[in-house]
């Protein structure tokens, strides 16, 4: 049914705008009232009221054959076969009622070996300009020259069009948003949100299930390697909000990507053609590479701007607290294009711990890997998701739950066996807070978290001595350059100890809790915390 409600959508010159370059984009934007160009170029559009993704309005298709093989739950939630080509039929109507339509054809994955073709068809010109940029265009740079091209994927973009009352009768649903996605029919649908990540995001999901069977390891992860070694990659696993963006992007290094990646036999490689940066607090002199990356051909989405002066304002949450900028990958100078590197030396996981009491760097063990790695404790940070206004402390398995169409072990397995072929080292990097929890304490400095990736990137971490902490069992280095002895041991930036003690022991529960809901061995559990 679904080949006949799409092949209704029309696609003719008359009605739909194919392929644009990003200044008929952007000119279209303007002319159309969907955005305005700030004084750095970007063009500033809106989101309306949902600034972040909907994760509790996303459904998947359950069909025959695909149901064995998800992870079904709170992040899996089952759509019918009918609902589906209901919701296909509403955004396809509804697209086919617009003046005008747009459509980006590209590729997702870097790797020509390991690709999928792209349709992204939208009703608003700066969802095609986001679309072209987060993904990868034919025939540019970032994809070899290539224009071999087919739709693998489609995604239709109606996110104008709400659902009713009576439809949300209809289909069991108590939102006017509604995110379907088909690993069957390999399309998506999205209704009633206008947020541009919803897209990314639905990519990055249809990549997690299709890479697997292509023998790549689908990873949340930014990637860089260095500019005088090329067999100095490194992987920074977290949720938004985490750092991947920042970390990544090093004067020092190339970028290879800052959010979606995949492990393939010949190394890893980007599945984007652009990055996603959250943009909060940005300063030219605390992260110069993305700042620069702001110009022509950018978008920033929900950024207080200056009427007068068009000057953006990124320290004022006047929106939201998830105020965004997307640009090409290419816009880092010295990104690495095609973004494609080899197997990475060391692997590291981010965690935003707003309890304030997991040690800012520790190297793990191949257990403790693993053991955190399934649990991937972190925050959910401000604005991410719709409902989230301040920290909350979350597990999201593989520092990337709500993108996982398949259960946590299975990637917890492709990870274990890649950093055991290519004895890669693993860190766990905290980037959340000190001194305190969220509240009391305070985030960690960029500047000592810079130097704890400088340490593990440059070799010197690695050979350092390492104290256990006593209640979770992460070793501790004894002294970082750059970084005071007293930041690295986290019961010793609280005022009152025993507070520390009693939170540290309320931690630890939460991840014993947590850690029951999963299959794994004796030795991967015994890796997690002691008290």
């Amino acid at each position: 049914m679904s080949n006949a409600i799409l092949s209704s959508l029309r696609l003719d010159p008359e009605h739909n705008v194919l392929n644009a370059a990003p200044a008929e984009l952007i000119e279209r934007a303007i002319k159309l009232g969907e955005g305005r160009l700030a004084s750095n170029g970007a063009l500033l559009c809106m989101t309306g009221a949902r600034t972040g993704r909907s994760p509790n309005d996303k459904y998947l298709e359950d069909t025959a054959d695909i149901h064995s093989k998800i992870w079904w739950g709170k992040v899996n939630m089952p759509i019918t076969s009918a609902n589906f080509d209901k919701a296909l039929r509403i955004a396809v109507d509804h697209l086919n009622a617009q003046k005008q339509t747009f459509t980006f054809e590209g590729f997702a994955g870097a790797d020509a070996k390991h690709r999928l073709g792209v349709r992204v068809v939208t009703e608003q010109a700066w969802h095609s300009l986001f679309a072209r940029t987060l993904f990868i265009p034919q025939g540019s740079r970032a994809a070899g020259g290539s224009t071999t091209w087919k739709a693998d994927w489609t995604i239709l973009n109606a996110g104008r069009r709400s659902l009713t009352p009576g439809e949300q009768a209809e289909f069991g649903v108590k939102s006017p948003i509604l995110i379907a996605q088909s690993l069957s029919r390999k399309i998506v649908v999205i209704l009633g949100t206008e947020y541009a990540g919803e897209m990314k995001k639905s990519i990055f999901y249809a990549m997690n299930f299709d890479m697997p069977e292509q023998g790549v390891f689908p990873m949340h992860c930014s990637a860089n390697v260095a500019r005088n070694d090329p067999s100095n990659v490194a992987l920074f696993f977290g949720l938004s909000g985490t750092g991947k963006t920042t970390l990544s992007a090093d004067p020092n290094r190339a970028l290879i990507g800052d959010d979606e990646h995949g492990w393939g036999p010949s190394g890893v490689f980007n599945f984007e053609g652009g990055c996603y940066a959250k943009c909060i607090k940005l300063s030219k002199e605390g992260e110069p590479e993305i700042w620069n990356a702001i110009r022509f051909g950018s978008v920033l989405e929900n950024t207080p701007i200056d009427d007068r002066t068009r000057e953006p304002d990124y320290h004022t949450p006047k929106y939201t607290e998830n105020t965004r900028v997307t640009y090409p990958v290419d816009f880092i100078d010295g990104a690495v294009i095609p973004s494609v590197g080899g197997h990475p030396k060391n692997v590291i996981f981010l965690t935003a711990d707003a309890f304030g009491v997991i040690p800012p760097v520790s190297k793990l063990s191949p257990e403790q890997a693993m053991y955190y790695f399934i649990n991937g404790y972190t925050s959910k940070l401000a604005g991410t998701e719709a409902g989230v206004t301040e920290p909350q402390p979350n597990f999201s398995p593989c520092f990337g739950g709500p993108f996982l169409p398949r259960p946590p072990a299975d990637y917890a397995r492709q990870l274990s066996e890649r950093i055991a072929r290519h004895s890669a080292n693993v860190w766990l990097l905290n980037t959340g807070w000190t001194g305190g929890p969220y509240g009391t304490g305070s985030r960690f400095k960029l500047a000592y978290t810079r130097a704890f990736v400088s340490a593990i990137l440059g070799g010197t971490l690695a050979k350092a001595s390492f104290t256990p902490d006593p209640i979770f069992g992460l070793p501790i280095p004894n002294a970082v350059p750059g970084v005071p002895s007293d930041v690295l041991n986290p019961r010793a930036t609280w005022k009152d100890g025993a507070a520390y003690d009693a939170q540290a022991k309320k931690l630890a529960k939460l991840f014993r809790d947590n850690d029951a809901k999963f299959e794994m061995s004796e030795a991967v559990r015994k890796a997690g915390p002691r008290g």
